[in-house]
């Protein structure tokens, strides 16, 4: 059984593996100053509430965008699950032709969902991953990552509305009545939901214009789902794209 963990800036996404199937699946607050062992114990308190022994376990692969926690996350993996995790880095065989200028500059996760995307899904592609960063990924019709586009998340624009103004309110990301609100929450809402949709349906097209008509636009991350319910744009939502891509990562290196 494989434990993959993906540390994002704000989640921890961890999933269980038996052979290709995944089971249970977590996602936790990414805290960075938790220690090693809140950690450790909060990944054995999961596996053991699924019904599982750390000497379950066959290995761990592990993608991380947050440099303080990965070796905290490495060592609560050792001292806890007894397992050394594979940390997908340049010397780890991918599958994936990088063709940025800097390929070390490139985000683990980044990296690991054009893996599945390519398995999976086919190119050219592009992979629209709303995390903390709503980030577009370009993968050519030969399989190589391109590069791509950078824009806040969804979130950090919503907090920086109730941060740097003093009247605006902090609002749920949600579907408001109308794209013209009536209330301050509702324009806020419209703004943040319709906005960042027709930003994606913007970017699509402009990708598609540099890969072809043929290209498959995949969306992945928490609000992945709730854009999908207002745009066309995205063909393929694949919530758990990452887990997926560190699944077949682990088992091209083993």
């Amino acid at each position: 059984m494989l434990l993959a963990i993906d540390v994002g800036n704000t989640n921890i996404t961890l999933g269980l593996y038996s052979e290709d199937v995944l089971g249970p699946r977590w996602r936790l607050a990414t805290v960075h100053d938790r220690m090693p062992d809140e950690y450790g114990l909060q990944f054995l308190g999961l596996i053991n509430h699924a019904g599982y022994q750390p000497q379950h376990l066959t290995g761990v692969c592990l993608a991380s965008v947050v440099p303080p926690l990965t070796g905290k996350v490495i060592e609560a993996c050792r001292n806890y699950l007894g397992q050394d995790p594979l940390v997908v880095d340049a010397g780890v065989k991918t599958g994936v032709r990088i063709r940025y200028e800097d390929p070390r500059a490139v985000g683990a996760d980044r990296i690991v969902d054009a893996a599945a995307v390519l398995r999976f899904y086919g190119a050219p592609a592009c992979v629209v991953d709303f995390g903390t960063a709503t980030t577009f990924d370009a993968i050519s019709e030969e399989g190589d990552y391109l590069g791509g586009a950078i824009a806040p998340g969804i979130s950090i624009a919503a907090e920086a509305l109730f941060m740097r103004t003093a009247k605006l309110p902090r609002v749920d990301i949600q579907r408001p009545p109308h794209a013209i609100g009536r209330n301050t929450v509702h324009a806020m809402q419209s703004g943040l939901l319709f906005g960042y949709v027709s930003l994606v349906e913007g970017m699509v097209a402009r990708f598609r214009q540099e890969l072809g008509p043929k290209m498959k636009v995949i969306g992945t991350g928490g609000l992945a789902e709730i854009i999908a319910r207002e745009t066309s744009v995205l063909e393929i939502i694949a919530p758990w794209l990452t887990l997926d891509g560190l699944r077949l990562i682990w088992e091209m290196n083993h």
